[in-house]
């Protein structure tokens, strides 16, 4: 008889796994839901991202544990946020010694239409420990108003 392990699940079950939780998270979000598509590259890996709104800016958080900065870029092109790293894999023990590998190592490519809202000359970026932070500012009249309601 034969056991599972978990050093590689099935690619077409990582994909699934992958794209489910990223869905549910946008079901909220309906509104905005056809700008924040992702067309899901085929890399080995995807790092896992929360995506949220306030009143000024839509957030974006990356976990990118492991990745250097020098191994990251993030660049705006034709209305598309693409994040582009990679994570290398530790050379200094051989990978013979090792007994299980579950971390994800290789490139990897996000990428995300933004909504028309966005000011993208103002959009903000930040690395600290292994969180990549991206602050995409709305335009001005994207903002919510108060409206004054005056009683007669």
């Amino acid at each position: 008889m034969m056991t599972a392990t978990a050093l590689a699940p099935e690619k077409s079950l990582r994909k699934f796994a992958m794209i489910d939780p990223f869905n549910r998270l946008f079901e909220r979000l309906s509104t905005y839901a056809p700008f924040f598509e992702e067309n899901v590259p085929l890399s080995t890996w995807a790092p896992a991202c929360d995506i949220y709104e306030t009143e000024k800016e839509i957030v974006l958080k990356v976990e990118i544990p492991g990745v250097k900065k020098e191994d990251l870029k993030v660049s705006l092109e034709n209305n598309a946020l693409m994040i582009h790293g990679e994570r290398k894999f530790e050379e200094e023990t051989k990978r013979e010694n090792y007994h299980r590998v579950e971390r994800n190592y290789g490139e990897f490519l996000r990428s995300f239409t933004l909504p028309p809202f966005i000011e993208p000359n103002k959009i903000l970026a930040e690395f600290k420990d292994g969180l990549l932070t991206l602050m995409l500012p709305k335009i001005e009249e994207a903002k919510p108003k108060q409206i004054e309601i005056k009683v007669k």
